[in-house]
């Protein structure tokens, strides 16, 4: 088992880019979640697959078991998705001994782009690069478990509150 330690954030500009290492697609899907675990299938590239489970109700620090999969299998498992199916592409940019994964998404959150920075330990303070905003770390509605089973995609992309529609 291991521990996922995270901080996410949202990106402002477009700095980042030029600093990429790496870029990935991934359809995310959730099969089953509650109120502390959450059973996702990952498809990425649309060559590979994941399926993660993650115990714990905190966003910052969670269990995380990861395995690989067949993708015929996640394929099926993504057919049988709760909610929304997540688009997204991943960029890992280096930044001062940290790797930082900014997810562009596309499909229903088309135009939101978070960055998160795994650590260490949740005592750890990663130097925050020039193009980092807000801190959403805490921020229910930036989990993709979240995004996935309720619609956020009103407020999370185009500034409007649920509570206004």
């Amino acid at each position: 088992m291991a521990k996922e330690i995270e901080r996410k954030f949202k990106v402002v500009g477009d700095g980042w880019r030029s600093q990429t290492v790496s870029s990935s697609s991934f359809r995310q899907a959730y099969i089953a979640s509650g109120e502390d675990r959450s059973v996702r299938v990952r498809i990425m590239d649309g060559e590979r697959a994941k399926l993660t489970i993650k115990v714990g109700r905190q966003f910052m620090s969670r269990d995380e078991f990861e395995y690989e999969i067949p993708l015929a299998d996640a394929e099926q498992l993504a057919d049988c998705a709760v909610g929304v199916v997540l688009e997204k592409t991943r960029y890992e940019v280096e930044h001062h001994g940290y790797t930082w994964e900014i997810d562009v998404y596309g499909g229903a959150y088309q135009g939101l782009v978070i960055a998160e920075v795994e650590m260490e330990d949740e005592a750890a303070q990663p130097d925050l690069p020039d193009w980092i905003g807000e801190e959403v770390t805490g921020d229910r509605r930036f989990s993709n478990l979240v995004m996935a089973t309720e619609d956020m995609s009103s407020e999370l992309v185009h500034g409007v509150s649920s509570a206004s529609l």
